[in-house]
């Protein structure tokens, strides 16, 4: 197989489910490697979103909650 039709394969789903068995079979593994989250790593994951909290300080003893 062609460099090509490895990273094509590697890329495209669709084209590498009509790789035969034996063409998939001889397939290196991608680079990348791979990535498998558990349920929980899922719901663990913020998304990139920050949430600000809002601190009251107090007198001047200096003390913040």
């Amino acid at each position: 197989m062609s460099q090509e039709n490895i990273i094509r394969a590697w890329k495209d789903e669709n084209f590498r489910q009509q790789l035969s068995e034996q063409e998939r079979a001889l397939l290196p593994e991608h680079p990348a490697g791979s990535v498998e989250l558990t349920d929980e790593e899922i719901r663990d994951i913020s998304g990139g979103i920050w949430q600000a909290t809002k601190l009251v300080c107090t007198g001047n003893t200096g003390t913040c909650g």
